[in-house]
């Protein structure tokens, strides 16, 4: 599974690319699915959230919008966590 933050490096004809790709493999495993013959069943779930992901870009970049880079997160400690009036008993 790709991120979204790489998808958007990707050229137009690269992302229509991976969407036919895409979308054929995920039609491949519904018939195989249908005609029990399928193995890895999450495979389908995975190519679902793949195209979704693929047409949203499709629709960014169509109504022109630009999503900013996400800024590192920094990763809560217990202290951020407590309610503040713990806080002040403890003081």
């Amino acid at each position: 599974m790709t991120k979204a933050s790489e998808l958007r490096a990707l050229e137009r004809t690269d992302l229509d690319q991976r969407l036919v790709d895409a979308q054929k493999e995920l039609f491949n495993l519904r018939f195989q699915l249908a005609t029990g013959r399928l193995d890895n069943v999450s495979r389908i779930g995975t190519l679902r959230k793949e195209v979704a992901r693929l047409r949203t870009l499709e629709t960014e970049r169509a109504l022109g919008r630009t999503v900013p880079a996400a800024a590192p997160s920094r990763r809560s400690t217990k202290a951020s966590r407590r309610p503040a009036d713990a806080e002040n008993e403890e003081q």
